[in-house]
């Protein structure tokens, strides 16, 4: 994975490329993964996004990690699940919200809509500047 990141474009004119490592179970290596020179590692659902921030610090963003199989609950269930992540991980900047592992054809696109609506509102409190 290091020689891989190694050769990837970096920038293209000014503007800087970033990349993200994303291994199913990857929990198991993440400081491993951190070390790659990635820029972010993306967790699948198997691991506490408080657990990998801790293990990792701010060597590298955060993308993830909810269990995509939540998007076939209610509406209600979404939301609750979406702060269960977003306190894990906490305060501050680095964290990309994303499923832990891709989206099932199933499910319904006012689950995913509401998906959508629960980390706009829920994430200011936690990754607003300044919070």
């Amino acid at each position: 994975m290091q020689r891989i990141v190694a050769g990837l474009k970096r920038n293209h004119g000014d503007q800087r490329i970033p990349n993200i490592i994303f291994t199913k179970g990857g929990g198991l290596w993440l400081e491993a993964i951190a070390d790659t020179g990635c820029d972010a590692v993306g967790l699948d659902w198997t691991i506490d996004i408080g657990e990998a921030r801790r293990r990792v610090g701010d060597k590298v963003a955060l993308q993830g990690n909810l269990d995509p199989s939540v998007l076939f609950a209610s509406p209600e269930v979404i939301k609750l699940e979406v702060e269960k992540i977003l306190a894990s991980y906490g305060h501050g900047s680095g964290h990309v919200f994303n499923l832990g592992h891709g989206i099932s054809q199933f499910t319904p696109p006012e689950n995913a809509a509401a998906l959508v609506d629960a980390v706009h509102t829920l994430s200011r409190k936690f990754h607003a500047v300044g919070a």
